[in-house]
């Protein structure tokens, strides 16, 4: 599992950690997922909020681009999140 390197020398916290996880155990062979929070709050047994600070912090250290996603009638839909 050479691709969880990074994420293992990191200074990221667990739940960052787990959730990147997830993400990468659901991304296509271009790095892109899209579950929405509250599914990925249920798989992992972690509350929303909890899962929206790992988000955060993913994004915050580059290692996952989040993109707002919309439907055809113009209501929100869950984000893309790219793997990078």
């Amino acid at each position: 599992m050479a691709y969880f390197q990074k994420i293992y020398h990191s200074e990221l916290n667990h739940r960052a950690r787990v959730v990147y996880m997830y993400l990468k155990d659901h991304a296509d062979k271009d790095g892109a997922c899209w579950p929405g929070i509250k599914t990925i709050a249920k798989e992992l047994k972690l509350s929303r909020s909890t899962v929206k600070r790992a988000l955060n912090d993913l994004c915050q250290e580059g290692l996952v681009a989040k993109e707002q996603r919309w439907r055809e009638n113009g209501s929100l839909s869950s984000n893309l999140y790219r793997l990078l």
